[in-house]
C-alpha cells in the first residue's frame, strides 16, 4: 500500500472494523462507534481517497480498496476481525473476505451489491448519466477527477459473480432497508449465495445505520453475539 489510511478507534476487545460507503468517511458510523465500543475494539476506517485518507497514485477501485484493507490489518497487527461494511464498504468487505478468509470472523453486509445492475434503475441511471458527463472533464482539475472517480465506482464496480459467494466461510448477516436503493431481489440473492447467511430488512432507506441506528445496532449486536 502506497498510503496510510486514516482511522478512528475506540474501545477494547475483539476488533470490529467499520467500512463506509461511496463519498463518505468514518463519521457515517458515529452511532455505531459509540454503541459497539462499549464491548469491542471498534475501528472506523477512511477508504483511499475518502475523508482524511489520501488518494495516492494508481488504480481507484473496490478491489484495490480491499487490498488496502489487508495492508491496514497487517500494519495495525489485526490478525482477525469482524467487519461491518456499508454500501461500497460492503462491497470492499465482500472482496476482502473472499481473498482473506482467515482474517474475517464475522461479516455484516449492509446495502452491498455484486454489480451495478443490483441498484434500482431510478438511482443507477442518473449516476451513469452523471459519469458520462463527468469523465471527459476529469483531467481539468483535481475536483473534476475526484467526481469522475467516485461516480466510476458506482458504474464500473464491483463485478462479483454470484457463485463466487459460496467461498465466503465467515458467518454473514446481510442487512438492508425496506426501501433500499439496492433491489430487494439482489439483496436476497447475496444472502442466498453465501452459505448459511442470515437476512434482515429494517424499516428505512439505504442509510438505516445512520437514520435508524437503534434497530440497526440491536440487530447487528444480536448477530455478533450469535443470537440470530
Amino acid at each position: 500500500m502506497d498510503i496510510s489510511l486514516y482511522y478512528e478507534e475506540k474501545g477494547e476487545g475483539f476488533p470490529l472494523v467499520l467500512l463506509h460507503g461511496n463519498g463518505e468517511d468514518h463519521t457515517y458510523f458515529k452511532n455505531q462507534l459509540e454503541f459497539f465500543s462499549k464491548s469491542r475494539r471498534v475501528i472506523a476506517v477512511d477508504t483511499r481517497g475518502h475523508g482524511k485518507s489520501p488518494r495516492g497514485g494508481g488504480e481507484f477501485s473496490i478491489r484495490r480498496f480491499a487490498d488496502d484493507l489487508r495492508s491496514f490489518f497487517l500494519e495495525r497487527g489485526i490478525e482477525r476481525a469482524d467487519i461491518l461494511g456499508f454500501s461500497d464498504g460492503g462491497n470492499i468487505a465482500l472482496l476482502f473476505a473472499l481473498k482473506n478468509p482467515k482474517m474475517v470472523r464475522k461479516l455484516i453486509l449492509n446495502g452491498a451489491n455484486l454489480f451495478p445492475k443490483g441498484v434500482k434503475k431510478t438511482v443507477q441511471l442518473p449516476i451513469e448519466f452523471g459519469y458520462r458527463l463527468a469523465k471527459p472533464f476529469a483531467h481539468l482539475s483535481e475536483k473534476a477527477k475526484k467526481n469522475a472517480e467516485m461516480l466510476s465506482l458506482m458504474v464500473n464496480d464491483p463485478y462479483i459473480e454470484p457463485n463466487e459467494l459460496r467461498y465466503i466461510c465467515a458467518p454473514t448477516l446481510v442487512i438492508a432497508g425496506t426501501h433500499d436503493m439496492i433491489k430487494e431481489s439482489h439483496t436476497r440473492l447475496i444472502a442466498e449465495k453465501i452459505p448459511g447467511a442470515k437476512l434482515k430488512f429494517i424499516e428505512g432507506d439505504h442509510f438505516i445505520a445512520h437514520k435508524n441506528p437503534d434497530v440497526f445496532n440491536k440487530a447487528t449486536e444480536a448477530f455478533l453475539n450469535g443470537q440470530i
